[in-house]
């Protein structure tokens, strides 16, 4: 299935752009590993909150055909 994804701060760093889309089919924990590998992602997944078309959601979380998929990594602000 056709998956739009959003990175955010070190994750866009790292995957050198803030989107993509990408074919694959299963949850967003073994998304999350792909790209990880894909991408050379240094955060484990349990570091990382995960949002499914505007809602957090658990890792478990099935997806489906054009669900916009989030990566958010912890930041730090001041």
């Amino acid at each position: 299935m056709r998956l739009q994804l959003r990175y955010f701060a070190s994750l866009r760093d790292a995957a050198g752009s803030e989107s993509e889309n990408v074919e694959h089919a299963g949850d967003a924990a073994s998304l999350y590993a792909l790209l990880a590998a894909r991408h050379g992602f240094a955060l484990p997944q349990s570091r990382v909150r995960l949002a499914v078309n505007g809602a957090f959601v658990p890792w478990s979380q099935a997806l489906h055909e054009g669900d916009e998929v989030v990566f958010l990594p912890p930041v730090s602000g001041g």
